[in-house]
């Protein structure tokens, strides 16, 4: 284990060292580390043997995603895109439901030995896109500002609002597995009310407390850092001991901490983002030493199938229904549609739902072949794909009518965090990685 320890921080400083040369390759962060995993582990050379039973797992992998939402929400400010909110609204509103339900519904379909709640969780669990691992286009300035933006706010949202969702397909599903269907749905309203009201009251409490002890010089830039990381880990905490969601209290938390502050405290989550950030990189080595050999070994052909579908069918038809209205290029609409990593997010809901079935007694295979699939071809399709898909479609825009819907004057977003798993500096990654 502590040889295994060793190996993986030796590899984590590797990689920062050479980690714009490997942007300018189309390699990402996710690629490395679920590779690292993938070797590390049980099913590869045995160094690390991670158990997702294990309590210390599951709790890391919880956080991480808990820290991230909290930094997506506080540090997302919608006044900044009050006055073209469409797109982003267009994708949150109407195709993040449609991803939903047609991702079940294809599960369904494809297997119809699974019951509705679990095809649900699916679709829930692989609808939530993370910028990530198409940071070339996202960060890309020759595409136009309203494209990156819309594409960045619903990713910095998408997740947070998927959440209650998740937690109610999952127990659903569990009901459905146990064939007990007493009081599930009231035992997940139940936790996401109370997840709601604990992480409003952490948020605006937070909020105030910061506002005023800036104002009156009681605490300093540095402190503040740290005391942000425990608000976000006292939302998901006290969430969890009242019986709530934690990534629901984190991701409220974060909005009301937000509003309170004005958005003007998004140096103070900045340490929050950064040991977020970090700790993602334990989750990609731990998706891939547990799923990424198995899935290979154990082959699924219909997960597989059901994998293409999701990064194809179930994303981009729903975009493209959304954007019916907007005078959009079909470049554009095809470009958005394929925009749709799935990363960080689906990870940690998959292993959340995996070990919600494993306490139940009933260990679920296929959720994991699904899922897994899923990701690891996002990781790998768009990783590849972003670099090249900006350069092409950034040149077709060359001569492209300057009055056409995409290049509307609109501001940047400055502050948006427009990526789950990669440090502010990979923006400047992906623009040298683009030749810019």
């Amino acid at each position: 284990m502590v040889s295994g320890a060793a190996f993986f921080f030796g590899l984590v400083v590797l990689y920062a060292v050479v980690a714009v040369w490997l942007g300018r390759r189309s390699i990402t962060m996710p690629m490395v580390f679920v590779t690292v995993g993938a070797l590390i582990g049980s099913h590869g050379l045995g160094f690390v043997d991670f158990s997702l039973s294990t309590e210390a797992i599951k709790r890391l992998v919880e956080v991480t995603l808990a820290l991230l939402l909290f930094a997506d929400a506080s540090t997302l400010n919608l006044r900044q895109i009050r006055s073209d909110a469409g797109l982003p609204g267009r994708l949150l509103i109407i195709a993040l439901p449609l991803v939903i339900g047609l991702g079940g519904l294809l599960a369904y379909g494809l297997f119809p030995e699974e019951e509705i709640g679990f095809a649900l969780l699916i679709g829930a669990i692989l609808a939530p896109t993370d910028a990530a691992l198409g940071l070339p286009i996202f960060t890309n300035r020759r595409v136009p500002v309203r494209i990156r933006r819309a594409l960045n706010v619903e990713s910095g949202l998408n997740d947070g609002i998927a959440t209650p969702f998740v937690a109610l397909f999952t127990a659903l599903a569990v009901a459905e597995e146990a064939q007990n269907y007493s009081g599930w749905l009231t035992n997940a309203l139940t936790e996401i009310g109370i997840a709601v009201g604990v992480g409003a009251a952490i948020g605006m409490l937070g909020g105030w407390l910061f506002s005023g002890a800036m104002k009156r010089r009681l605490t300093s830039r540095h402190t503040e850092q740290f005391g942000t990381l425990s608000l976000a880990l006292a939302a998901y905490t006290i969430s969890l001991v009242l019986g709530g969601n934690g990534f629901i209290a984190a991701f409220v938390g974060g909005m009301f901490f937000g509003y309170i502050t004005q958005h003007r405290r998004h140096h103070a989550t900045e340490f929050t983002e950064a040991s977020g950030t970090y700790l993602s990189l334990f989750v990609w080595t731990i998706f891939g030493a547990t799923l990424v050999i198995p899935l290979i070994t154990a082959f699924n052909p219909l997960a597989l199938l059901y994998a293409v579908l999701s990064l194809t069918l179930i994303r981009m038809l729903p975009v493209a229904i959304s954007l019916v209205g907007t005078r959009l290029r079909r470049d554009t609409v095809l470009l958005m549609g394929w925009l749709g990593p799935r990363g960080l997010a689906s990870v940690v809901f998959t292993l959340i739902a995996y070990e919600a079935f494993y306490e139940a007694s009933r260990p679920h295979e296929t959720l994991f072949a699904m899922a897994g699939w899923t990701i690891l071809l996002s990781v790998l399709l768009h990783g590849f794909s972003a670099l090249p898909l900006a350069r092409w479609y950034a040149q077709r825009l060359k001569t492209a009518d300057p009055a056409m819907p995409e290049l509307v004057d609109v501001p940047d977003l400055e502050n948006i965090h427009a990526i789950h798993n990669g440090f502010q500096q990979n923006k400047n990654l992906a623009s040298e990685a683009s030749g810019e």
